[in-house]
């Protein structure tokens, strides 16, 4: 992988029942592409009194991707949206002048021992789409774009490359893939890439240039186009890239937006209970500092 630009190591932080990986945005790097804000969420072993409950929280300025490896998430939002995530679908929100949502454990399995694992990712609006109407949109395991070549396996989870579209409605040009390796390969996909990019690595190891990269780590390129590696035995990375905003993006709590005003009308806004509720769900989380 040429002209590696920044090496992070996954910052973890516990969150309740969780650990939770930070990715992006970091000091050196406030976004990848259109993508601002990357978690690595679990691997985490739940007891059977043990579960999830992140309460009604709001956004704006965003679309937010929700992607397992295991174990399952019910998403509600206050658009009416009630939706389990399982392993390989995508939940993909978009908040636009702003949402609710909760992502909580099913209720079937709140009784029971049980794994969770997966990405949380942010996606920016494209400046002139930032008030749009919220919408959700799912999508499962089945409908992602997946093939193989040369024994390595790949999954297209959102936007275009390789020629092929992922069937999430992106609003901005970009690419989520998913690259698995069970045997020692040569993956060279220059020229199929835009923009910056980003390579995560789950598991496994991969080099390039003489290094060595191992799990938890995330490279970023300052060309999308000098994507090559070699992937170890049993390697599993996510790319993450795309063609980035002219804009300026700030990030407060969970709102994203082109303007400071902007956030603080919505800061505002959270804090006088004016933001839509969440059917079916009367939790609330407070502003950080409230």
């Amino acid at each position: 992988m040429s002209n590696i630009d920044f090496i992070r190591e996954e910052t973890a932080a516990n969150i309740g029942n969780f650990l939770v990986g930070r990715l992006l945005p970091f000091r050196q790097k406030r976004h990848i592409g259109p993508f601002v804000f990357i978690d690595h969420m679990g691997p985490a072993c739940l007891a059977d009194h043990e579960n999830l409950d992140v309460g009604p929280h709001p956004h704006i300025g965003l679309s937010t991707l929700t992607y397992l490896f295991e174990g399952s998430i019910f998403h509600r939002d206050s658009i009416g949206s009630a939706m389990e995530i399982k392993p390989g679908a995508v939940n993909w929100m978009t908040a636009g002048r702003g949402v609710v949502h909760s992502e909580r454990t099913p209720e079937y399995l709140r009784q029971k021992d049980k794994f969770l694992h997966g990405l949380q990712i942010w996606v920016a609006l494209p400046k002139e789409l930032e008030f749009m109407d919220p919408e959700f949109h799912h999508t499962e395991a089945d409908d992602i774009p997946s093939w193989e070549e040369d024994g390595v396996s790949y999954k297209l989870i959102a936007g275009e490359a390789f020629g092929r579209k992922s069937p999430v409605p992106v609003y901005s040009r970009l690419y989520m893939i998913e690259i698995k390796s069970s045997q020692e390969a040569f993956i060279d996909i220059r020229g199929e890439l835009y923009g910056e990019s980003g390579l995560y690595i789950l598991e496994g190891e991969i080099e390039s240039n003489g290094y060595t990269y191992g799990p938890k780590q995330i490279l970023i390129t300052r060309d999308a186009h000098l994507c090559s590696f070699t992937m170890n035995v049993g390697t599993t990375v996510y790319i993450f890239g795309g063609e980035p905003f002219p804009e300026e993006r700030f990030i407060y709590w969970n709102f994203v937006a082109t303007s400071k005003d902007t956030i603080a009308e919505a800061k505002q806004k959270w804090i006088d209970r004016e933001f839509p509720s969440v059917p079916g769900d009367r939790g609330y989380v407070p502003l950080p500092g409230y």
